[in-house]
């Protein structure tokens, strides 16, 4: 399902957050949002899983405004995994799962047996099957965003967004995230804090600065020295990755004048 984006501006308490944005994601694309903090990326992703009312534009899902479709009908289209999640309730990881389902269950939100099929598949999907009767407070960060991630495709959505999804994540869990994500076959548009993983995982990068898009295209093309030391303050080195040749990106403090 494409993602298209066309001049969305937000406004908060009176003040301009983001301001006349345009992004696409085509169907099946990891689509990458990177910039400083503070510089707009997750009041943007709050309007596209309906969080937020943009003050102008739309967001549209193979052409559909996804405002004017009904809650239900969106969320059967979109899955988001915001940056907070509700770890503080003492539910079970099989209860957290099934409340994907709740988008196409009827008024009396009974679970089904084909419920119960797709939550067990979403698990076994993100290796967390054995984890169902285990309380979501007691996993780990890394077992929780598979959990998190399982509710997504539970829901079974087009689409996913995904806010700083490997956040308090060690090394090989942010790679298993991603991972697990990338091969879901799902449109995705994920704002990313590491760079290294963005250039990695995304099949086109925007980067967003004071609410803007000022940068766009290929990781390779538009992770440049230049943009980098501009938009986050930052020497960067470009080298290759000593077995597969992609480029990777290492950082210095910009000299002082």
């Amino acid at each position: 399902m494409r993602v298209d984006i066309e001049g969305l501006s937000v406004e908060v308490g009176g003040a301009r957050l983001v301001e006349d944005i345009a992004l696409r994601a085509g169907s099946g694309q990891f689509v990458g949002l990177v910039g400083p903090n503070g510089s707009g990326k997750s009041t943007l992703l709050r309007c596209v899983y309906r969080a937020l009312r943009p003050a102008a534009g739309t967001v549209r899902l193979d052409g559909d405004d996804l405002h004017a479709l009904t809650a239900r009908e969106g969320a059967r289209r979109l899955a988001a995994l915001p940056q907070e999640s509700a770890s503080e309730f003492d539910f079970t990881v099989g209860e957290i799962v099934a409340m994907g389902r709740l988008p196409h269950q009827g008024a009396a939100a009974r679970a089904s047996a084909r419920d119960g099929e797709v939550c067990a598949a979403a698990l076994e999907q993100v290796g967390a099957a054995h984890l169902a009767d285990r309380a979501f407070p007691t996993l780990s960060g890394g077992e929780k965003q598979r959990v998190l991630i399982a509710r997504a495709l539970a829901q079974q959505p087009k689409v996913l967004v995904l806010d700083e999804p490997t956040n308090h994540l060690d090394i090989a869990q942010q790679l298993e995230v991603l991972s697990l994500v990338r091969g879901a076959g799902l449109t995705v548009l994920a704002a990313l804090h590491d760079l290294n993983l963005a250039a990695t995982h995304c099949d086109a990068l925007y980067v967003i600065a004071g609410g803007r898009i000022v940068a766009s295209g290929p990781p390779d093309a538009v992770l440049t020295a230049g943009l980098l030391a501009e938009v986050f303050g930052v020497r960067a080195h470009r080298v290759p990755h000593p077995e597969s040749g992609a480029t990777r990106l290492l950082f210095d403090r910009l000299p002082t004048p």
